[in-house]
């Protein structure tokens, strides 16, 4: 594995986008980046770059107006990719399943692949589900780094 490919696993970039939500959950989020988190021990990185992202961590329930650009960050995040919705209302829609204005769950725009349920969900919970997907994330690089090498080289000697 080259040194490039072994730094990408050390070190993904997350991507911490809004959807609409009240702050409960986005003040959770900024707490980790506090010392008493400190969640760059794991090697996190939050970035404002969907280019430069590898982990998208959506809060708020999605509305209508936010649809589009939800869609857009997804497909502007370079693959291997993953998706973390913090938070009920980015998990279920929980508070405003009547609301005309909004779509529900983030997993009804873009697939999602951990979610964290509370109401604002709690640092610790933040931190189980980034440590999850991180190991999600870091299995899927490591599977597509193997399949790009190709086969194993032949160390019979053929005359």
């Amino acid at each position: 594995m080259s040194f490039r490919s072994r730094s990408r696993l050390r070190s993904p970039w997350i991507l911490h986008f809004d959807t609409g939500s009240c702050n409960g959950c986005d003040l959770e989020v900024w707490a980790l980046l506090t010392p008493r988190y400190d969640i760059e021990r794991f090697g996190m990185l939050n970035k404002a770059n969907p280019k430069h992202a590898d982990i998208l961590l959506i809060t708020g329930p999605v509305t209508k107006k936010c649809e589009g650009r939800l869609r857009a960050l997804y497909e502007q995040t370079p693959e291997p990719k993953l998706v973390i919705a913090c938070g009920n209302c980015a998990s279920t829609g929980a508070p405003f399943q009547d609301a005309y204005h909004h779509c529900f769950g983030v997993n009804n725009v873009i697939p999602v692949d951990v979610f964290v349920p509370g109401c604002a969900c709690r640092p610790e919970a933040l931190i189980d589900a980034v440590v999850l997907a991180i190991d999600k994330w870091r299995v899927i690089v490591t599977e597509d780094v193997e399949k790009n090498q190709g086969p194993e080289p032949d160390h019979e000697v053929r005359p």
